[in-house]
């Protein structure tokens, strides 16, 4: 009877394994997770988006050879991509930035590139410190600064002559903030970094892989603060100066939260975020997305962060097309598979180029309705 049972279990195997295909031999089953990468089966529509549907402003990028550099060549990669004007982070300020700008205006493109500037606050104990930074704020935007900058440095590692964390809601900056207010120039700040570089580097971390791969980034509470007190004070900061306009980099670190991120943007109506090297965390949570999407159309900004013209179709066919289960340019930031958010064109026009224009001065309106 046994005999007879065991033979019955044999033939079923047997079956299933002709019903679903014979296993690979042998069967590595200490394959590590670097490795384990595997193309998917699944057969589903694909339908890459190589441009833009709508002529769009890229809010956060980085490029730090404007002053030398051929424009023609950048602007003809930013065509190709329906890219219309691209905001440079790193305009540096002072007489760098000025170099930058004659450059710009030499080929005639000052309406397709923006520059921020930005300041130093490692000199903050100088007496002349704060007067020094607001007449080079003044100058920065006589010439054609549109907004500042502030690095994650600036309020992570930076420290005063003390030896003390410059503080980023620190009272002696309250002058800055409230000059660009007054100048009205938007402020883009780029705090902390994911919370998952404070966790343990362990089994259990989602970034696993890049702090493998870039151990520097791993911090803890006292490296160089919790992440819970950095972006704390950042928030702190938004609140004191409700009259100055801030782009809150990455999403503010809370695109893998977006219930969270909805509640501060509730509470603080002077913060806009973009998405920059987030658009991994909104494409594997299509539904949450899009609600997001429609109840906050109006603060949210397209930015993409490292400026690689071959990463930017990710972008376009997360947020415009219905694609299922695609992946991530970059394992190490995002090893699962994303999903088309499909917004609609109201929402998609708001995000790539509309909101920008209400907030970077002189941006032309008559750019995106000449086309």
């Amino acid at each position: 009877m046994r005999y007879n049972i065991l033979l019955l279990v044999i033939n079923l195997l047997l079956v299933v394994c002709n019903l679903f295909g014979q296993r690979r031999s042998p069967l590595d089953i200490s394959i590590d997770f670097e490795a384990y990468d595997p193309p998917s089966t699944l057969v589903v529509p694909e339908n890459p988006v190589e441009r833009a549907k709508f002529p769009f402003v890229d809010v956060h990028s980085h490029h730090w050879g404007l002053a030398e550099k051929n424009l023609d060549e950048l602007i003809a990669e930013m065509d190709a991509l329906n890219m219309k004007v691209v905001v440079n982070l790193s305009g540096r300020g002072g007489e760098r930035l000025k170099n930058m700008i004659d450059n710009i205006k030499k080929y005639g493109y000052e309406d397709r590139i923006v520059n921020f500037t930005n300041i130093e606050l490692r000199s903050i104990d100088e007496p002349d410190w704060a007067e020094n930074t607001l007449k080079q704020l003044e100058y920065d935007v006589s010439i054609g600064a549109r907004g500042l900058k502030i690095y994650k440095s600036q309020g992570m590692t930076h420290r005063d002559n003390a030896g003390n964390r410059i503080r980023i809601n620190d009272d002696r900056l309250d002058p800055v903030w409230a000059k660009c207010g007054e100048l009205g120039i938007p402020v883009l700040i780029h705090s902390a970094d994911p919370k998952s570089f404070w966790a343990p580097h362990d089994s259990l971390n989602e970034r696993w892989l890049e702090l493998k791969l870039r151990p520097g980034r791993k911090r803890n509470a006292n490296n160089p603060a919790s992440w819970e007190a950095i972006i704390g004070e950042q928030h702190d900061m938004f609140r004191k100066h409700p009259n100055t306009t801030f782009i809150n980099a990455h999403m503010g670190w809370f695109p893998n939260d977006l219930g969270q991120l909805a509640k501060l943007l509730d509470e603080i109506p002077n913060m806009y975020v973009e998405i920059g090297a987030v658009i991994a965390e909104l494409g594997r949570q299509p539904r949450m997305a899009n609600w997001f999407f429609e109840q906050y159309q109006d603060r949210v900004l397209f930015g993409k962060d490292s400026y690689r013209p071959e990463e930017y179709p990710t972008y376009f066919r997360v947020l415009e097309s219905a694609d299922e289960y695609f992946p991530y340019y970059k394992r190490y930031h995002a090893f699962w598979r994303m999903y088309g958010l499909d917004l609609p064109d109201e929402i998609l026009e708001k995000l790539y180029y509309k909101n920008a224009l209400k907030i970077i001065p002189r941006l032309k309106e008559k750019m995106w309705t000449s086309d």
